[in-house]
């Protein structure tokens, strides 16, 4: 049985309207109600009063307030009377950066909207929990948000305590490209994530299929994807046997331009040595850029070192173009807002849903056909 067919509230169910006459006779008899008291009075969910709160307030029948509602105030501007909404939920979307990868997760989401009659209200962020807590929390007060889609920062204390915030808030929270770690039990989350690991797994079969039989690895450790295709990196490896102890794993955090060149000719000796002859790059700026870094010293792409980067935003610029696993980057968005739609749909009936989605390799040239050469030869004429 739904929340909205419970039989309580005086042994019947409501409709839309009558619940709306009650609203107003509480608001009437006491100035104010709160949203989790309200529903339980009448037995229904928090999200089908927040739903009839807010088309109160468009229609200019009381103010809104974080976590409930009062009576209509002449300060309240928000609202114009009369003029319904045209959207039946307002969704606040939280992202890290709106230059880099996210701009097609948030075109996805706003697509979706659009399909389910939602307004979407995007607001920018950082890589910093602090922040992305801040960016919420604006929504939730300025914007009387019914469900959030974030992608928040998880390392350390702070992103473990942020997680625990989110899973405490009174709407729903999805979470986008983020999982949250077994030592937070956040057991409301939900989230919609790209399979990383399975993505780079593919990157390291590609590879071997043509020909490489010792494939390192370049990473960002301050990103948080890069654990995720480390993972994926390793156990490709090992299934096929590739001893990943004795493989070329390079850290590529925080490089300027002037310590970029001495780290990749750190890369390019540590593979002379593994005779490693392919390396798997996150992201495909830093693949861009080991790419030209590899023809300034000689080395042939794909020839001497094939290269298969991360991300797909950048890589088809390369020269040659380098070979990519692609997210399904508007799919995140997409699904992230299907997830938030059914749940503000079915209320807390629904299950839980954590849902991962399988990016795609693309391969261009810089992949392309076995070794010519042996490494040693052509890696140590270039160093």
């Amino acid at each position: 049985m739904s929340p909205e067919s419970s039989p309580e509230a005086g042994g019947k169910s409501l409709f839309s309207l009558q619940r709306r006459e009650r609203l107003m006779e509480e608001l009437r008899a006491h100035g104010a109600i709160t949203v989790r008291d309200i529903a339980a009075k009448l037995g229904v969910s928090e999200l089908t009063i927040r739903r009839d709160v807010n088309i109160l307030a468009d229609e200019g029948l009381v103010s809104r307030v974080h976590g409930g509602a009062t009576l209509r105030s002449p300060l309240d501007r928000s609202a114009v009377a009369g003029k319904p909404s045209s959207h039946g939920y307002s969704i606040g979307m939280v992202v890290p950066s709106l230059d880099y990868y996210w701009p097609q997760v948030i075109s996805g989401a706003r697509e979706e909207a659009e399909e389910q009659n939602l307004r979407i209200l995007v607001r920018g962020s950082a890589y910093d929990a602090a922040d992305n807590r801040r960016q919420v929390q604006a929504l939730l007060d300025i914007q009387n948000i019914d469900g959030l889609i974030v992608a928040p920062d998880m390392s350390g204390e702070h992103g473990q305590e942020l997680l625990r915030w989110l899973n405490a808030l009174p709407i729903p929270v999805v979470l986008t490209e983020r999982r949250s770690p077994a030592e937070v039990p956040a057991h409301r989350l939900e989230w919609v994530a790209t399979d990383h690991a399975f993505g780079a797994g593919m990157a390291v079969r590609h590879l071997w299929q043509e020909g490489h039989r010792m494939i390192g690895c370049l990473t960002d450790s301050t990103s948080p994807t890069s654990p995720h295709v480390v993972r994926g990196w390793q156990q490709a490896m090992a299934a096929l046997k590739i001893p990943v102890e004795k493989s070329v794993h390079e850290d590529s955090a925080k490089l300027d331009n002037d310590h970029r060149a001495k780290h990749f000719d750190h890369v390019l000796q540590r593979c002379r040595e593994t005779e490693t002859t392919a390396m798997l790059v996150h992201s495909d700026t830093q693949a861009v850029a080991f790419v030209q870094h590899c023809v300034d010293r000689g080395v042939d792409v794909p020839g001497s070192m094939a290269i298969v980067g991360y991300d797909d935003e950048v890589a088809y610029l390369a020269e040659p173009a380098i070979s990519a696993v692609r997210p399904p980057k508007r799919y995140v968005g997409k699904v992230a807002v299907q997830l938030m739609a059914a749940r503000l749909a079915e209320g807390r009936m629904r299950p839980v849903h954590r849902i991962d989605l399988n990016p795609e390799l693309i391969v261009r040239d810089s992949s392309l056909g076995a070794p010519r050469q042996q490494p040693g030869n052509v890696l140590q004429d270039s160093l």
